[in-house]
């Protein structure tokens, strides 16, 4: 005999065990590989400033700017190789 709420139910599938295990880590940290490539692509991009500037400052151009300008760029490379360990970090312990 069946009860009226298993009609409406989808008949249960059993899935795979490694696409369960990925299913439950991006329920767990949704968009992690997206947040982990923005920390990649803007480390990148600061690194990229960062030498631009260290170039100006080697050349003294500017100094007056590029000199703030440089600290900024070490500060967002920072930033982001923090954000990322920090990241690395709480999947290791999740894991």
């Amino acid at each position: 005999m069946s009860t009226p709420n298993s009609k409406n139910r989808p008949p249960q599938s059993k899935l795979d065990p490694e696409k369960y295990a990925r299913l439950k880590a991006e329920l767990d940290a949704p968009y992690r590989g997206l947040r982990q490539f923005v920390y990649v692509a803007f480390g990148a991009s600061g690194f990229i400033g960062a030498m631009i500037f260290f170039v100006k400052i080697i050349a003294g151009q500017d100094m007056g700017s590029a000199l703030p300008n440089f600290a900024l760029q070490v500060g967002v490379v920072a930033l982001m190789v923090w954000l990322f360990r920090l990241e690395q970090r709480s999947s290791n312990r999740s894991s």
